[in-house]
């Protein structure tokens, strides 16, 4: 079957918009292939910075032939009906469609048959029409052309189209269109400077081989390996060990067609500097790879630049200019690191008077005080020193306005740790500044110490806390303030380090920190006490303001009803933070394996906010549901749920309460109400003890009776009253399970 070749070749497209065009050169090309009836075999698409090409093998040589069957009005309807039906179908004549019977009599069908087009026809077509709206970034125009409605756009000027054709025992065909003046060819170029002149190429194979010869390496993977290699070999060759980096090695594979790695220096002087300076400055401004000693792992004055040329000269000149730029670069570092060290820490504190952090949460001043009041809050709970984390939370910023993070954003916190240990903080201390960031991805490190732990925990707190306040939350796929991220970081610090810490209470007090009125503080602070007996109240504003004002002591006794009122209002934001974390939490476990039904079964039973716990519940119940007896059970109170829920709806009530012994009449009911009673005694026991593995025990013995109840018991007896009883043991059932998680949430 033929294969097809197409190559779009232009001025330099940007390194960080290769890829991405690649895969939509690709989906675009193949989608409207399969639109259009030509289902191919396979297809892949690169990418260089002068060039996006693809194939795409296996391709008809023509479309199929489609057959399609309209049906019309009946046999005898009026003219009118007729006359539209052969309008639309294509017919001169009625005659010419058939009549088919079905059970409301004869029909009028018309059997039109459309051929297929030669593919050459059909893609000829459609790229042009890809070309046009292909989806970069940001285009331009160019030429004489430029300033005419509808002139083509693209990334960089387009030079020329390979577009060819055919199977691999004929010659190819180049297909038949042009875009804005370029006529598709057959022709291409290779390396700018080692072999600029125009080639001719046939089909795929000949063309990356054509490509090779020309000094372009088509396949960015294989640029990347090429660059990884030389690198290294560099490297091990004066005993050093190069510093791998994907994301700079994929961004230097999009600026090469032809990579030559080579190796430069700079002066030793500039090891004063801390290492990662020196290398964010070598790899932002040069895209240059550094050296580290494998002996010390620390860097060297050495580097590896990438090369897009076989130079002369053995690249001689190329490095001595790429020394010259990383001088003068390291040098500025150089003087932003010495100037820093020479104002502390908390001397930079309180221009965060002036900066603003959020219009509705106040300056970056304020939010550091938030998190030095809650990371005080939190050392009891994580065991740290309540000093050196309030310390550590105070400096926790200030490396925001150092000349360094200025021109590197990338190093705050670290060059906060620097800074810190340079003026003679604790080493706990500075390290927290460093780590409260942590953990900023999925495989990043997590906290350990407990002062970082305080600091990092309180930072994400604030974060989820204040833009939950002013309803800042994240949409879809947008999430501009990382609030899943921040989600996350604190589920991961708080099951990697085993904490226990119940969020509810603590979420709700950091809701008036956030709200910025002294008044509502008070209230906050009157409340918190008695926040469990509060959080499921539910009046009118009078008499809640009654309720609240009876439950707090004498001496807060002066806040005002409606500042009570207020504060309790965020118990309802509260709640929807705590899903919020459910759901992050199930995004976790997924990733671990675990099943994301178990979490919301879990999360269903009200009070659950300790995530060690949930955690906890979510493995014992996954492991219990693994035995037969979980099955088994599982689908007996699933079974007891759906009759409940059919029963209660037809009766309009709910079925709770107490069971009434003298209405059991048969033995297996009998049964079943003792082991309910008992399983739900053994089960809040367990739960009390936190030993959840008891707790499933507990269930299983429910198995037997439950099993048997189904089997001898009919749930709808004639008697109203048996009836009832019955369908209150079946609640039995459900709230004994209740104890450990909602069933009824799990699947299967």
């Amino acid at each position: 079957m033929p294969d097809l070749l197409l190559e779009l070749f232009s001025e330099e497209i940007p390194a960080r918009m290769q890829a991405r065009a690649a895969d939509d050169l690709r989906k675009m090309v193949t989608d409207r292939l399969v639109a259009a009836g030509l289902v191919y075999e396979g297809a892949k698409a690169f990418a260089t910075p002068r060039r996006l090409a693809l194939t795409v093998q296996g391709v008809p040589a023509r479309q199929p032939d489609l057959k399609e069957e309209r049906k019309g009005p009946k046999v005898g309807a009026p003219e009118q009906a007729i006359a539209g039906f052969m309008k639309a179908a294509g017919l001169t004549s009625i005659d010419q469609a058939k009549v088919q019977a079905d059970k409301k009599g004869d029909f009028y069908v018309a059997i039109t048959e459309k051929k297929g087009r030669d593919a050459v026809e059909v893609i000829a077509e459609l790229i042009p029409e890809i070309v046009r709206a292909f989806p970069w970034p940001k285009s331009m125009r160019w030429g004489a052309d430029s300033a005419k409605p509808g002139a083509l756009t693209w990334v960089r000027p387009l030079h020329s189209i390979i577009a060819t054709f055919g199977p691999e025992t004929e010659e190819p065909v180049v297909l038949p269109f042009a875009i804005g003046g370029i006529t598709a060819g057959n022709e291409t170029r290779g390396h700018r400077f080692m072999a600029p002149a125009a080639f001719k190429v046939r089909r795929f194979d000949d063309y990356v081989a054509s490509l090779e010869k020309a000094k372009v390496v088509l396949d960015p993977a294989r640029r990347m390996d090429i660059i990884r290699t030389d690198a290294r070999n560099l490297a091990f060759a004066q005993g050093h060990e190069l510093v791998e980096d994907e994301g700079l090695t994929a961004e230097v594979a999009g600026l090469v067609e032809w990579p030559v790695p080579l190796m430069g220096a700079f002066d030793k002087a500039f090891l004063d500097i801390p290492g990662e300076v020196i290398r964010s400055t070598i790899r932002a401004n040069q895209k240059c790879f550094v050296l580290r000693d494998p002996s010390t792992s620390k860097l060297v004055n050495k580097f590896i630049l990438v090369a897009n040329i076989e130079a002369t000269d053995g690249g001689k000149a190329i490095v001595a200019g790429n020394e010259r730029v990383i001088r003068a670069r390291l040098s500025d570092a150089k003087f932003f690191y010495e100037t820093d060290l020479k104002k502390k820490l908390e001397d930079r504190l309180p221009k965060f008077e002036q900066i603003v952090f959020h219009e509705k949460l106040g300056s970056q001043a304020e939010r550091i005080a938030r998190i030095v009041s809650l990371a005080g809050d939190l050392a009891r709970a994580v065991d740290a020193d309540r000093a050196k984390a309030e310390r550590a939370a105070q400096l926790c910023k200030a490396d925001l306005l150092t000349e360094v993070v200025g021109e590197f954003p990338e190093l705050q916190g670290l060059m906060g740790r620097y800074y810190a240990e340079a003026q003679g903080e604790d080493e706990a201390v500075a390290h927290a500044i460093e780590d409260h960031y942590r953990p900023k991805g999925p495989d990043d490190l997590v906290p350990a110490d407990p002062v970082s732990i305080a600091v990092a925990l309180a930072d994400k707190i604030d974060t989820l806390v204040g833009f939950w306040s002013i309803d800042e939350k994240p949409t879809g796929s947008k999430d501009p303030y990382a609030l899943r991220r921040a989600a996350l970081g604190i589920i991961r610090i708080i099951i990697d380090n085993q904490l226990r810490l119940p969020l509810r209470r603590l979420l709700w007090r950091h809701f008036g920190a956030v709200a910025r009125d002294e008044a509502l503080a008070s209230a906050f602070a009157a409340l918190h006490p008695i926040h469990d007996e509060i959080a499921n109240i539910g009046a009118t504003d009078i008499e809640l303001a009654m309720k609240l004002e009876v439950l707090v002591s004498t001496k807060e006794r002066s806040v005002a009803g409606p500042k009570l009122i207020e504060a309790h209002s965020f118990v309802v934001p509260t709640r929807d933070l705590i899903a919020f974390f459910a759901d992050r939490l199930k995004v976790q476990l997924r990733e671990q394996g675990a099943r994301h039904d178990l979490v919301d079964a879990v999360f269903a039973i009200e009070g659950q906010d300790d995530l060690l716990m949930v955690v906890r519940r979510v493995e014992a119940l996954g492991a219990f549901l693994e035995t037969d007896d979980g099955k088994n059970l599982l689908a007996g109170v699933k079974r007891a749920s759906n009759i409940l829920r059919i029963e209660e709806k037809k009766d309009g009530k709910a079925y709770a309460g107490a069971v009434d012994a003298s209405l059991l009449k048969e033995a297996e009911e009998k049964a079943l109400a003792l082991a309910t009673a008992a399983a739900k005694q053994e089960t809040a026991a367990a739960v009390a003890k936190e030993d959840f593995a008891v707790a499933m025990s507990a269930l299983a013995k429910l198995r037997p009776t439950v099993d048997a109840f189904f089997d001898k018991v009919t749930v709808n007896a004639d008697d109203k009253a048996v009836r009832a009883n019955r369908l209150t043991l079946l609640n039995e059932i459900r709230e004994a399970t209740r104890t450990v998680a909602d069933f009824a949430r799990i699947e299967g």
